[in-house]
C-alpha cells in the first residue's frame, strides 16, 4: 500500500493489483461510477421529485502497454478469450491518500490486446466492474 500523502499528487500514486500482481506499463485510467436512483413524485411535493439513491456500481478502464512476461499484464491478456466466472479476478486499487479499493471478484473485460498502428507499441485495455460490493479500507 502506498505512503498516506496530503495535497495535490501525480495520477501514477495510484496503482492497481490483480490478483496480487502489479499490472506493468499500464499509462491511464478512468473510474465511471454507476448510481441506480429510486424517482417518485408524491401528491404533497407539490410537483418536486423526490430521489433515493438504492444502487451503485464502479467501472475502472485502464489502458497501456502490452508487455509480455510480466506476470500481471500477461494475467489481464490471459482473459481476453475467456467468459463467465473464468474472467473474475480479485482487484486492488491502492489510493495516494492510503487508502484502498478491493474487488473481491471483479470482472474483468479485455478490450484490446494489441491492435494498433504498425509502428505503434503493442496496447492493453481493459475494464474492471464490479461484481458486488468492494471493500473500502481508509488510510492508515
Amino acid at each position: 500500500m502506498p505512503e498516506t500523502a496530503s495535497g495535490v499528487y501525480p495520477c501514477y500514486k495510484n496503482q492497481f493489483k490483480i490478483d496480487d500482481k502489479t499490472i506493468a506499463d499500464m499509462e491511464s485510467f478512468s473510474v465511471n461510477i454507476d448510481n441506480g436512483i429510486e424517482e417518485w413524485t408524491p401528491f404533497e411535493s407539490d410537483g418536486w421529485i423526490r430521489r433515493l439513491m438504492t444502487a451503485k456500481g464502479m467501472s475502472i478502464s485502464v489502458s497501456g502497454k502490452r508487455n509480455i512476461g510480466d506476470e500481471g499484464n500477461d494475467l489481464v491478456a490471459s482473459l481476453a478469450g475467456k467468459c463467465g466466472r473464468d474472467v473474475e479476478k480479485p482487484f486492488v486499487w491502492n489510493l495516494p491518500d492510503g487508502s484502498s479499493i478491493t474487488f473481491t471478484n471483479a470482472v474483468i473485460s479485455v478490450t484490446n490486446i494489441g491492435s494498433s498502428d504498425s509502428t505503434a507499441t503493442a496496447p492493453l485495455e481493459f475494464e474492471v466492474m464490479s461484481n458486488g460490493k468492494p471493500i473500502f479500507t481508509d488510510a492508515a
